[in-house]
């Protein structure tokens, strides 16, 4: 479905600036953003993706991940195709690297989105599978209807939007799982990114919008995995963001990167521990089915408060009031737990 965009300037010759995302584009007539997904018709910028759909499913919370909104809650979780990254890891390279003409999608209205969320008993729609980003004007509308209707809104993000395009959406946007990749060289030349400065941008602004945020990092060996780039990493979620949940997670081969092995389990939990001498209370090691370190620990008496298996919550300790069931301690939890079983 063609739609007009939003958040675009005419600049001459027949040429828009594209300020979605923070590449800012500039399109020349007849041609299309880094994304592939935005085009220049006559002067005037369209998305090709509105209301197309490449995948649909119910996901857990714990699969974005987030550790510490809704545990156990079903998400209506959702994708397109394209993307503003290229990164040679993509585990969804599939529909991130492909473009609209594919034909690989199904066009879904918002409607059909809330009625979804509805009839499966979800709290509310994940966008997730690719960059939501690029998505925008149809994340935007499901967003404000599925908010009108009582329900929630999730981004799985690369962090790249733009601070105009968060401005807008911030209202309707509750939570936000922010991948930082790694370091200034990382993010140039495995993923083809101009640098990493506007994901923490991204970050900070959406912490003043009052926007859950948790953190990814992908491990990778060789590439993301040196002391510097990880406590430089978790230095800007502490200082700059706060106590908030970094998620580290075990790389395995894939796309253009079969020729690197899995992440050793040692660096991973190495990397934990420089979470924690920055003063990150919950740094959680993921992609290793049954780690203690997937589980939630009070920071103060060390107690067992949520045991965790793959996408299951098998042990839940959190009271009512979102405190240690042992010590009392406030633990940062938003929302109920929904207990779900895969």
């Amino acid at each position: 479905m063609l739609k007009e965009a939003l958040l675009y300037n005419k600049i001459g010759e027949n040429k828009v600036k594209c300020n979605i995302c923070a590449r800012k584009c500039i399109i020349a007539e007849g041609g299309r953003g880094f994304c592939r997904t935005r085009e220049n018709r006559d002067g005037m910028l369209f998305t090709l993706i509105y209301g197309e759909v490449s995948g649909i499913s119910l996901n857990p919370s714990e699969k974005k991940p987030f550790f510490h909104f809704w545990p156990g809650a079903l998400w209506v979780s959702i994708g397109t195709v394209g993307c503003n990254f290229k990164c040679q890891f993509c585990q969804n390279y599939e529909i991130s690297q492909a473009s609209p003409e594919d034909n690989i999608t199904r066009f879904y209205s918002c409607e059909e989105m809330v009625d979804l969320c509805k009839s499966h008993n979800s709290p509310g729609l994940s966008y997730t599978f690719n960059e939501p980003t690029i998505w925008f004007e149809y994340t935007y509308n499901c967003s404000k209807l599925a908010h009108k209707k009582g329900l929630l809104n999730n981004y799985v993000t690369n962090g790249y939007i733009s601070a105009e395009a968060l401005e807008l959406i911030a209202p309707y946007l509750d939570a936000m799982n922010i991948d930082i990749k790694g370091g200034e060289q990382f993010y140039k030349e495995i993923s083809k990114a101009p640098g990493r400065i506007p994901v923490f941008e991204t970050a900070k602004l959406a912490k003043r919008k009052g926007i859950h945020l948790e953190f990814t990092t992908l491990v990778i060996p060789g590439k993301n995995d040196n002391e510097n780039d990880l406590e430089e990493i978790a230095r800007f979620i502490r200082n700059e963001i706060g106590d908030y949940a970094w998620h580290i997670t075990r790389f395995f081969p894939h796309y253009k990167m079969t020729d690197i092995p899995p992440t050793p389990i040692k660096t991973l939990e190495r990397a934990r521990q420089i979470g924690k001498e920055e003063g990150l209370s919950y740094v959680y090691v993921g992609n290793i089915p049954g780690h203690k370190f997937e589980n939630t620990w009070c920071p103060n008496c060390n107690e067992l408060l949520i045991e965790r298996y793959v996408f299951d919550v098998v042990k839940y300790q959190i009271t009512p009031d979102k405190c240690c069931s042992n010590c009392g301690k406030k633990i940062p939890i938003i929302g109920e737990f929904l207990k779900f079983k895969t």
